[in-house]
Order: structure tokens, then sequence, then C-alpha cells
């Protein structure tokens, strides 16, 4: 079993199925503590969920056999990282729809290289994406809707100063119109708007080329370079802690 299904395939029994290997705080916690796309060792993952070997052996078993992690042999140590990109979007689209827990911030505890910087599939999340977000609509360089978006005129002239060239993103969107221009897309751990669509996306493989910011490797997680913490800071007014 996967998490990922057509709409044919996933019946309520596969759906509950999922659920169930989820619903105990151990399993839980083993497959928060792979959300950052990271491989971890059975003990390591043991301590982290606060139980006894054996019983994060049968954990990691059962995670496995459902399709929800999957296991790396590595010389005489076996590894376990979460079983795709499918997983990660679906335990991100779950944290989105589900309100914090009450007294309590896990993702701080849990997840911070995460909840800084990160990639939500191709384009900048965390509170780096949020603040990217909340510049541009700030400035007047983009406006975000509930489920649409776009670039005004001088956002057209910020991202071209910058080195991004938005015409031919719109000239190829002419082409070819399979992908929104700039869209909002709810940030699970901030709970508020970061800049997805076409233009999210040219923005973060700039970033990327440009040097501001660098992959954590083996990780979704992304830092940002001092040469990004001065363009950010200078050119949206982020200042990132």
């Amino acid at each position: 079993m996967r998490l990922a299904y057509s709409p044919r395939m996933f019946s309520k029994h596969r759906l509950a199925e999922v659920a169930a290997l989820l619903a105990d705080a151990g399993r839980a916690g083993m497959v928060v503590a792979l959300w950052d796309g990271s491989a971890r060792p059975a003990g390591e993952l043991a301590r982290i969920a606060g139980v006894t070997p054996a019983t994060a052996s049968g954990h990691l078993a059962r995670l496995v056999a459902g399709g929800v992690l999957r296991v790396e042999p590595r010389g005489r140590h076996r590894y376990f990282r979460l079983a795709g990109p499918d997983v990660a979007a679906a335990l991100e689209a779950l944290a989105r729809v589900l309100p914090p827990h009450p007294g309590r911030d896990a993702f701080d505890a849990e997840l911070p290289p995460l909840r800084r910087a990160r990639l939500c599939y191709d384009h900048l999340a965390g509170r780096l994406g949020v603040a990217l977000a909340d510049a541009l609509v700030a400035g007047g360089y983009a406006e975000l809707g509930s489920d649409a978006g776009m670039v005004t005129p001088s956002g057209m002239a910020l991202f071209g100063r910058l080195g991004l060239d938005v015409e031919a993103l719109l000239a190829r969107r002419g082409q070819r119109a399979t992908r929104v221009l700039c869209r909002p897309c709810l940030d699970w751990s901030e709970r508020r708007a970061h800049l997805a669509g076409a233009v999210g996306a040219a923005l973060c493989a700039h970033s990327f080329a440009k040097g501001w910011i660098r992959r954590i490797e083996g990780t979704r997680a992304v830092a940002v370079t001092p040469k990004g913490q001065r363009t950010f800071r200078e050119e949206f007014g982020i200042r990132l802690g």
C-alpha cells in the first residue's frame, strides 16, 4: 500500500489503513522526524519516539509494509526515510488542514529547519517563503487573492532588476497555458500563504542559481547564505533571524 492512489483505487479501507498507521504517537513521531527528507537509523528513531528498540522495530516494520517509509541498507546498518515525495506531500496537505494543538508548538521543537525555509514542491516555503510573499504584497509588487494572484508592473520591474525574466514566463504561459503564473499556497507551518505558481518556482530556482539559498543535504530544508541574507534584506526588506 502507498499513500498515492488514483481516485478509483483509493477506497475507504485503504484510507483507514493509512490512518491507523499514523494513529499511534510513536509511529507518528518517527514519521515527523523523517518529514524533512532525511534518513535515520532505527535506534535514533526509537529515541525520538520515546520507545524501546523492540517497539521501534515493530513500528518501523508496519510503516515500511504500509508504504509510508522505505528502508535503505548501508553496510551493517539500516536507515529509514519517507517512501517518496508523494508521502511528504500528503503529510503537508494534512498539516495544512489541522489546527495547531492548543498549548503546543511541535513544529518548533521537532522541525526548526523546515519552519525556517524549505521547498514546497518547486517553490519556497516556511518563514522565508511567507516573508517573501508578505514583502511582495506590501511593496505593491504582487497581489494575492484567496486562490489566485498577479504580478504588478512594479513587480515586473523588480524581478527584472534581480535578473528574473517574468516576460519570458508570460510568453511561455501564452504558448502553453498549463500552469498558473502566480498564486498563494497555504503554508502548513506558518498558517499563511507563500508564493507558488510559475513565478514562485522561478524565484526559487533563481535564488539557488544566484547563491542566495542552498540545500541542506538530504532534506527539503534550505539555508539562506550570507549573500542571500543581504539580498533579501536590501531588495525585499526581510531580516531573517
